[in-house]
């Protein structure tokens, strides 16, 4: 697939056919949320979500990854730090939540691992 430039923006002719399944209009259609910070939030969460094992691989087997999970918390936390005082009151909510509910499964984790080498 070709390298896109950067600040290349689609046209919406092409924008509407990137959402479209194999199937043409209408045949396995879904609609893609629109992009935003929440979008960004939702997705870095459920990477790491993924990483402590709170939802299943292909196999239905769960994944531990600590050190790909902390990457994708401390990434939250860039995200929050850079965006300070230009978040809507949602989503700088949405970003604690997040961030808290990680780094709080992150420590549980970590600390049954190391209690059992």
């Amino acid at each position: 697939q070709p390298a896109t430039p950067a600040g290349f923006v689609p046209s919406a002719a092409a924008a509407g056919q990137a959402g479209r399944g194999a199937g043409g209009p209408g045949a396995g259609e879904r609609e893609l949320p629109p992009p935003g910070i929440g979008t960004l939030v939702q997705s870095l969460l459920t990477q790491a979500l993924y990483y402590l094992g709170d939802l299943p691989t292909r196999s239905g087997e769960p994944m531990l990854d600590l050190d790909s999970a902390k990457r994708q918390i401390d990434t939250l936390g860039v995200l929050e730090t850079k965006t300070t005082g230009n978040l809507t009151p949602d989503e700088s909510k949405l970003i604690d939540m997040a961030l808290y509910e990680t780094r709080m499964r992150f420590i549980s984790l970590a600390m049954q691992v190391a209690a059992y080498p």
